[in-house]
């Protein structure tokens, strides 16, 4: 049987690793126990949250992983950042790799199945695709957002979950921020009548919600540079800002504001406009960030005067239950020395405004900051906060309060500051909870999915349709 060539840029990490056919084949004489309540399988893994997810051992989990993709770089880099998770100094993760490498992924994953959860994070378009055949054959799944980048997917979405929640299955998005403590603790003080009060209705052009979100595309993931592949700068295949990125903050908003409540998109929502525009990269940037010497074909048609115009800026404007909120979706190409990735949200209530700041003030650390509407309010409000520290404090032992003159902070413990990497692990263990009980998975997530992407889906169709009309 022939063996396959390696990359050469493989070969550090493959030592002991062989090709049979189109397996690669992570010698160990521990395969995995059938015992195991849960086997994962990688499906073309092409961002580095794919390997995320691997950060850290699960109990009731198998340590071998199979990972169906093609064999080229983003392969390579994944198993880069596993093998990198097994080798560290604190910690080290047992994973083993079994490696199907062959341009038929999708079709070779289903026939074999080897394992009974399939972990998405790659190319986004068709993603939808992946995710509907896989629980179509019985398979749970745990993927990466954006499940979707254009409205004409919509219908998939919605044939996706309804198939999943018919086979008792668990389709689960990726949604970190969740996990975020200051945003965890924004979402208990918007729901405190007497710190908060009520959310106002705000108006498209003073909204009552807002959230801004900065990214870098040049940055360290796991302590190495994290390699962009040329095709992320394709927003057919990546997705724009709005409906990329943007899931997270429409995610937040329901989330924090009607907790626990499901949304319905038909009557809840109504996306009142949106717009986009590019961040504009040389060919230096791009080879920086991507290690290719030049732009590639399908991007030049958006390279202008030796620039590539990069569409991943995007804003949209909509209202939730009468609740207006107002999104900023933002891409830079490097952060300055010491800052990086910045959310910025507030929401204003009745009695005051809830607001997560990170800029140069807040050493870009992510800070949470009560303001009162009434400044002859505030020895009031400074009441009704000590008693709210005294109740979070029981679920989280030594947050604070600290009196900064017009407005209040809130401190929190550099323990629960964990980070964004961290919370794969913990929307992973989310998610196995839900495998174990799949009627435990709360009746909301469903509706109000399919209200995140009709948000986010909805924002790209309005950009474009205003973009045209210039």
């Amino acid at each position: 049987m022939a063996r396959r060539t390696v990359p050469a840029t493989a070969a550090a990490f493959l030592v002991g690793c062989i090709f049979i056919g189109t397996t690669l084949s992570v010698p160990s004489p521990e395969r995995g126990s059938a015992a195991m309540e849960v086997r994962f399988m990688t499906l073309d893994p092409g961002h580095f949250h794919a390997a995320l997810v691997q950060k850290e051992m699960y109990p009731n989990v198998a340590a071998r992983v199979d990972v169906y993709a093609p064999l080229g770089s983003d392969l390579i880099e994944h198993l880069n950042r596993i093998v990198g998770f097994n080798t560290r100094k604190g910690n080290p993760t047992s994973w083993q790799l079994e490696i199907h490498a062959g341009p038929d992924s999708l079709d070779r994953m289903l026939k074999e199945k080897p394992g009974n959860v399939v972990v998405i994070s790659g190319r986004n378009r068709g993603k939808i695709d992946k995710i509907k055949a896989s629980v179509e054959a019985g398979l749970n799944v745990l993927s990466d957002k954006p499940w979707i980048i254009d409205p004409t997917d919509f219908p998939k979405l919605e044939s996706a979950l309804e198939t999943a929640a018919g086979n008792r299955l668990v389709a689960y998005d990726i949604m970190t921020e969740r996990y975020e403590i200051t945003t965890i603790l924004q979402k208990l003080l918007i729901g405190d009548r007497e710190v908060f009060g009520t959310i106002l209705p705000g108006s498209a052009s003073d909204p009552a919600v807002y959230m801004e979100s900065v990214h870098h595309l040049l940055k360290m993931v796991a302590g190495l540079p994290n390699r962009r592949p040329a095709w992320f700068f394709d927003v057919d295949q990546q997705g724009e800002a709005v409906p990329d990125v943007g899931t997270h903050l429409v995610d937040m908003v329901q989330w924090e504001l009607f907790p626990e409540q499901p949304i319905d998109f038909r009557k809840d929502v109504q996306v009142l406009s949106a717009k986009h525009w590019p961040t504009a990269l040389t060919k230096e940037e791009f080879q920086k960030v991507t290690g290719e010497a030049d732009f590639p074909s399908y991007l030049l048609p958006h390279v202008h005067d030796a620039k590539l115009d990069y569409y991943c800026n995007g804003q949209v404007s909509y209202a939730l239950r009468g609740v207006h909120v107002k999104l900023d979706v933002l891409w830079r190409y490097e952060a300055p020395p010491g800052t990086g990735d910045t959310h910025f949200a507030w929401f204003r209530g009745s009695r005051s405004r809830i607001e997560i700041r990170q800029g140069k003030e807040e050493k870009y650390r992510p800070e949470l900051f009560v303001i009162p509407n009434d400044p002859s309010d505030r020895e009031s409000l400074a009441r009704a906060l000590g008693r709210w520290i005294d109740e979070v404090k029981k679920d989280y032992a030594g947050v604070g309060l600290s009196d900064a003159g017009k407005e209040f902070r809130i401190d929190i413990p550099d323990r629960y500051r964990v980070g964004h990497e961290p919370h794969f692990a913990q929307v992973t263990e989310r998610f196995l909870s839900y495998l174990k009980n799949p009627a435990s998975m709360p009746a909301w997530e469903k509706p109000n999915m399919l209200a995140k992407y009709w948000v986010t889906t909805t924002a790209l169709r309005l950009s474009r349709e205003q973009r045209a009309e210039r």
